[in-house]
């Protein structure tokens, strides 16, 4: 499929939905949306992704589309008036439009008109099915090890984490498989439950039917953690999945030098120590799992202040860790597998 990924004013440092594809998912992408970066290409910025030409908007690109893809995911999940006219023009050319946004484009009156003249689709992955229940508490007997990530905070690099240690476990010849619980990695799996949409009694149900259905199919589960334990907006969430994924392994994932929460400056981030015993005490109650891992995202470091930085977190944990788009994941999935 042929998609252009909308990311306007975002990209690259906040539109980690475009990050996620451009690296993960089977699509052909002919252009990334951006009006601060117009004019460049993907990999000046992120080389180690698909390649893209970086243009202002629907208008610069050839009418060979398949879909738009909304790439970046606002605090709140609200739909910004500015990406209106991309969104347009692409239904107006027959193109889908697939979005992560809490604001479903179904629902939009204006947007759905369009779809229907003009014969696209508008799909909202963030929207759950119809039939959850609440968990049974089940998950635990599964034939597969499950490993969830876990964060510090939102946006340090859990679904990139996921991502790589599956990939990484497959081309060891593990049998691997990802649960994907939010908008970035449905999109890149071509299935899942956005758990942060889901009615909050059956948060940990809606993990929990995945884990079933992938649970003996596969030896490894990596399940693709959302929020912080710790977070004021999204400790819901985090709890739900550690609770419905009834995980046998941690993976603590962070930023190096991230000292509070990202959209919640006045709330700091406590130690990483107190981290791996509120996730590990949280978890007791329905598995053993330990935090045996650890991925840093050191995007921001050079390369010796990166691998300080990674040995430093390591012995914070107490346990192997690394950068997982930066180094390779050889010990931490020794530890894990």
């Amino acid at each position: 499929m042929r998609v252009a990924i909308l990311a306007h004013e975002q990209f690259p440092d906040r539109a980690k939905t475009a990050l996620g594809i451009l690296r993960y998912a089977d699509y052909d992408v002919a252009a990334v949306l951006d009006r601060e970066t117009a004019g460049g290409q993907v990999n000046d910025y992120v080389p180690d992704v698909q390649d893209a030409p970086i243009v202002a908007g629907m208008d610069a690109l050839a009418d060979d589309l398949d879909a738009l893809i909304i790439g970046i995911a606002p605090i709140g999940g609200g739909l910004e008036d500015s990406w209106r006219e991309d969104i347009r023009v692409a239904l107006e050319r027959g193109c889908d439009v697939i979005s992560g946004l809490h604001h479903f484009l179904e629902d939009d009156d204006e947007l759905s008109r369009l779809a229907a003249e003009h014969g696209g689709e508008l799909r909202d992955v963030r929207k759950p099915p119809e039939d959850l229940t609440v968990s049974e508490g089940l998950a635990g007997e599964v034939d597969a090890e499950v490993i969830l990530t876990v964060g510090t905070d939102c946006s340090v690099g859990k679904m990139t984490t996921t991502m790589e240690l599956a990939r990484d476990a497959r081309a060891a010849g593990h049998d691997a498989a990802v649960i994907p619980t939010g908008q970035t990695g449905i999109m890149i799996e071509g299935w899942g439950n956005p758990i942060d949409r889901v009615v909050s009694d059956f948060t940990a149900g809606a993990v929990e039917e995945m884990i079933r259905e992938k649970g003996d199919e596969h030896d490894y589960l990596f399940v693709e953690g959302q929020g912080s334990i710790v977070h004021p907006a999204y400790s819901a969430v985090t709890c739900g999945i550690l609770h419905g994924s009834m995980p046998d392994e941690l993976v603590l994932c962070h930023t190096a030098g991230k000292e509070v929460i990202h959209g919640y400056e006045s709330f700091s981030l406590p130690s990483i120590q107190t981290y791996v015993d509120l996730y590990e005490s949280l978890a007791a109650p329905v598995s053993d799992a330990d935090v045996v891992a650890g991925a840093l995202n050191t995007a921001g470091l050079e390369d010796d202040a990166a691998a300080q930085a990674i040995d430093e977190f390591a012995t914070e944990l107490g346990a192997p860790a690394t950068d997982v788009i930066r180094e390779d994941t050889d010990d931490v999935l020794e530890s894990l597998l």
